[in-house]
């Protein structure tokens, strides 16, 4: 743990983008709170408080941050995304990708009687155990030089009594029946009702309020940044869980947002000799081309590459249109990575009936740094809280994505990093996780400075030390 004398550069340098979203004293909490995400190994409350001796003050200080300071979410993330946009390297760009995805968060610590409000036991399959946790639900934007989140929000679990009342107010019908299962088997009613709610929504419009799906929220997500960019149409990716038929036709018919999803071998394609899965498909197509490359003839599968990052990657595409179970007409893309086909297939969809199998492929490839946002983020703490409270969850959480854009922004500033490369002499690398360390190794090159001048300036290492001790000791 390495005591702060000084705010870390990257934090003094790009905390002024948001100096208007807080009043003076919390900006000086937002300073403080930012900076231990970006150096402390423990990124809590606590964990960060201790670490700070520069403007060293009671832990509640931070606790006010992030319980009652009246600053606004939404003004902190234009902000975010206003300092972003003023770098060429971090604006975003003609072929940029936006892709749609969640995680969990698991709950962090193990000492609270209670679990935080919001969270469930939900299913980690990292862990491949049920945990208690929040869902945090992104919209992440990629392209060849960067990428970072520009829309997140917490999923909340069903308010059973109050979807119970809604429903019944609105007039939506409730078998009596089921009505035993709220105390024979409360996991049963809960998903009886949920799914009594989730076939009526459409039929009864006022109760789509009480609830919203981690659908709904990547829907409202489109939708909120389609209505502010009216005239740029950023195509959105997402897997298949996200590939829902319902989900495909908004960004479609109501918003015209181009995407490709991801489908499952077990999908139905509608051809004219009947239906198959999309696996069976893959399979008679691998056997066409195989048989084909053997004779001599045209391939099935044909060799396309694509660049990713500054990578070239290739591929074997097959790319025509059809028309998929409950998805109606879609460009359909099945690619391999191995010549000879022996590797699993992957199967994409686009809305796009034009679109060729390298831009398709291409897109849809600029969904995995939304999974290295996840990664990259929990080590800045996105998961490292120990509040109770949603709202200071959630804050929380915006301010874990201001510290990771602050690092993706540091990549592309070439007069900080030929400053901090001065001041360390070592050749800075491009990614987060490289400017984090680096702010961590000038932190503690600050403060061999600040013991190094107070000794020079005829100050005992006692009374030098003396306030780091107390600051890094404090509860």
């Amino acid at each position: 743990m390495i005591p702060l004398v000084e705010f870390p550069e990257i934090v003094e340098h790009y905390a002024p983008e948001f100096e208007d979203v807080f009043s003076a004293e919390a900006f000086i909490e937002f300073k403080r709170y930012i900076s231990g995400l970006v150096v402390s190994e423990n990124k809590t409350i606590d964990g960060i408080n201790r670490l700070l001796v520069v403007e060293n003050r009671n832990q509640t200080s931070l606790n006010r941050l992030l319980t009652r300071s009246p600053f606004c979410l939404g003004g902190l993330n234009r902000s975010r995304l206003q300092m972003l946009a003023g770098s060429p390297g971090t604006r975003m760009k003609a072929k940029g990708v936006l892709s749609i995805d969640d995680t969990l968060l698991a709950h962090f610590g193990n000492h609270f009687e209670q679990h935080p409000e919001g969270t469930r036991m939900l299913y980690d399959h990292v862990t491949e155990s049920y945990r208690w946790s929040h869902n945090l639900v992104t919209m992440h934007y990629s392209d060849d030089e960067t990428d970072y989140p520009v829309l997140f929000q917490l999923w909340k679990p069903v308010d059973l009594a109050r979807l119970e009342a809604g429903m019944r107010d609105a007039g939506v019908p409730i078998k009596a029946s089921k009505e035993a299962l709220k105390e024979s088997a409360p996991a049963k009613w809960r998903s009886y009702l949920i799914g009594v709610w989730s076939r009526r929504r459409k039929e009864y419009p006022v109760i789509q309020r009480l609830y919203k799906t981690k659908l709904d929220i990547a829907q409202a997500m489109v939708k909120q940044w389609a209505q502010a960019h009216p005239k740029k149409k950023w195509p959105v990716t997402f897997d298949s869980w996200y590939t829902q038929p319902d989900f495909c036709h908004y960004l479609d018919q109501q918003l015209r947002v181009p995407y490709v999803g991801t489908l499952e071998e077990g999908d139905d394609l509608i051809l004219k000799d009947g239906k198959k899965t999309i696996g069976e498909f893959a399979a008679q197509l691998k056997q066409e081309h195989l048989t084909a490359v053997e004779a001599g003839g045209d391939p099935v599968f044909q060799p396309l590459t694509i660049k990713f990052k500054g990578e070239k990657e290739a591929y074997y595409s097959y790319c025509q249109t059809h028309r998929i179970q409950s998805y109606g007409k879609q460009r359909l893309v099945i690619n391999h990575r191995q010549a000879d086909l022996t590797d699993n297939p992957t199967y994409f969809i686009s809305n796009r009936l034009r679109w060729q199998a390298k831009g398709i492929t291409r897109i849809r490839r600029h969904r995995w740094p939304v999974e290295v946002y996840y990664q990259e983020g929990k080590a800045e703490g996105l998961d490292q809280y120990q509040m109770r409270s949603f709202s200071a969850i959630e804050r929380h959480i915006a301010l874990v994505a201001v510290t990771y854009s602050m690092l993706r922004a540091a990549q592309h500033d070439t007069r900080l990093r030929h400053r901090l490369q001065r001041q360390l002499q070592v050749e800075l690398e491009d990614h987060p996780a490289a400017w984090r360390r680096a702010t961590q190794a000038q932190s503690l090159w600050t403060l061999a400075l600040f013991i190094s001048t107070g000794l020079a300036q005829g100050h005992s290492l006692d009374s030098l030390m003396k306030p780091l001790i107390q600051a890094t000791c404090s509860g």
